[in-house]
């Protein structure tokens, strides 16, 4: 796993006898080189995937870092409305930043795409298994790498991020609570979260759902006026309050309107 300075997002790198993926590849220029020369120094002559576990600009920033690779991701990736925001708000963070990259910026083009629950692609020796993991976007996706029991989530259950919620709270909570059933029936060795740490323990795999679950119930809790939602719970969980004050705020925005369509 290789880890931006930058929110501490994650590109995964999968090596096994059948193929080598490469999930998310994200953010500066000199970060994905490093990227790019490890996976063409392991590649040999086995095929090469990229998966995106979401549309996020920061998910796809690298998509043509690697040309000639087969591409995965959902069929909501893929029917995205907001295809050229996400490339805009790339053009515009190269922009402030003065950043040139030497490939092409461009939403990705996608192979594969994943339709339906526990859809897979198989191989000799390896399984890759999808689920939809809608809530954070509306077009996530689970993966789990079998049977090596690497599990791919994107940007749900991290160690240093609460949830942040783009699109839905009921598909937040609905993901929340397949992500439980996958614990407990697939038992993943390795967790991989979009931003922040690996976790390779069940046990605090389970803390990371709880905590995740605690936070969306204190705060309907709170919308609906039956209790205040402690911040300094929030904090404790969680670290850099200066910066995520505002995903914190926008969160109650979203749910706030959310209930009130009740």
């Amino acid at each position: 796993m290789f880890e931006s300075a930058l929110y501490q997002t994650t590109t995964t790198v999968v090596d096994t006898a059948d193929m080598v993926l490469v999930v998310d590849p994200n953010w500066l220029p000199t970060e994905i080189a490093r990227v790019v020369q490890y996976v063409y120094t392991i590649k040999g002559n086995r095929p090469l995937y990229l998966l995106f576990t979401h549309s996020d600009y920061d998910h796809i920033i690298a998509y043509h870092a690697f040309p000639g690779a087969k591409t995965i991701a959902s069929a909501s990736f893929v029917d995205n409305p907001h295809k050229a925001k996400e490339i805009e708000q790339i053009k515009a963070f190269d922009d402030k930043y003065y950043i040139q990259r030497n490939y092409a910026i461009e939403y990705p083009h996608i192979d594969i795409e994943i339709a339906k629950e526990e859809d897979y692609i198989a191989f000799e020796n390896t399984r890759i298994r999808f689920w939809m993991a809608p809530g954070h976007n509306r077009d996530g996706l689970f993966a789990l790498i079998e049977p090596l029991g690497i599990w791919i989530v994107g940007d749900y259950l991290s160690d240093i991020e609460f949830p942040f919620i783009y699109h839905s709270l009921s598909d937040y909570e609905e993901t929340l609570e397949k992500a439980g059933n996958i614990l407990s029936t697939s038992r993943p060795k390795v967790l991989v979260p979009g931003h922040g740490n690996a976790c390779f323990e069940g046990s605090e795999m389970q803390n990371r759902l709880r905590v995740s679950s605690d936070y969306l119930q204190r705060l309907r809790l709170h919308i609906e006026g039956k209790t205040e939602f402690d911040e300094q719970w929030l904090w404790d969980q969680y670290h850099f309050p200066l910066g995520m004050k505002v995903m914190h705020e926008e969160n109650i925005k979203i749910i706030t309107k959310a209930l009130n369509k009740r």
